[in-house]
């Protein structure tokens, strides 16, 4: 019996394998400013796109609320931003519902990299605020995180940002107090000016 012996030629070099396409920031900002996503909000965590939910009314009012709250409680030292961009690192921009940064809007031309205090308005992303965002806020050192809770009408007050492997993003909040209508607090930023959960919830 004879036996064929196949020779094989060259070896082409292989394919690149498919793999996830990290953004990075500037192409994230372009996408937004030339309204890419029609509307949706979509926010890039850790180079991942995410689209959220579509706000319902109780969150928008929430929102218009605690903006109409925090505006007066901070003085002309410092810009109340609802829904813009803030840029953690080259490839995070978690466009927080509020965030209040120091400066005067005329001369901030740049996107901020951090806040005195965020605030986002949960309806149906409880969850990820709470666990994700808060890791990644936390990780960005924000001191004063609160999260509105619009469905079981309470405020998450999340503070004291510390080193946590066990986190998403490697960091997480030690205290996180849950205040209820009725109940106050003020922004670690401005003392002088107690906030009730009534003022912000619907």
């Amino acid at each position: 019996m004879s036996i064929a012996v196949l020779k094989s030629g060259p070896r082409k070099a292989s394919a690149p394998l498919p793999r996830p396409y990290s953004w990075q920031v500037d192409e994230f900002q372009r996408a937004r400013e030339a309204n890419v996503w029609d509307g949706h909000k979509v926010l890039l965590i850790d180079g991942e796109l995410i689209e959220m939910p579509a706000a319902k009314p109780p969150h928008d009012i929430s929102l218009t609320l605690a903006y109409r709250t925090f505006s007066k409680i901070f003085d002309d030292t410092h810009v109340v931003r609802i829904q813009m961009g803030m840029v953690f690192n080259i490839n995070t921009d978690p466009i927080p519902d509020l965030a209040v940064v120091p400066g005067d809007p005329r001369t901030m031309v740049a996107t901020p990299t951090s806040a005195v205090f965020v605030l986002e308005v949960s309806e149906s992303s409880l969850a990820f605020d709470t666990r994700e965002k808060a890791s990644l806020y936390a990780a960005a050192a924000i001191a004063d995180y609160w999260v509105v809770d619009v469905v079981n009408r309470q405020v998450l007050v999340h503070r004291s940002p510390v080193s946590d492997a066990t986190a998403k993003y490697g960091s997480a909040y030690s205290s996180v107090t849950a205040l209820s209508p009725g109940q106050s607090l003020a922004p670690l930023a401005a003392p002088q000016r107690a906030v009730d959960p009534a003022e912000i919830l619907v």
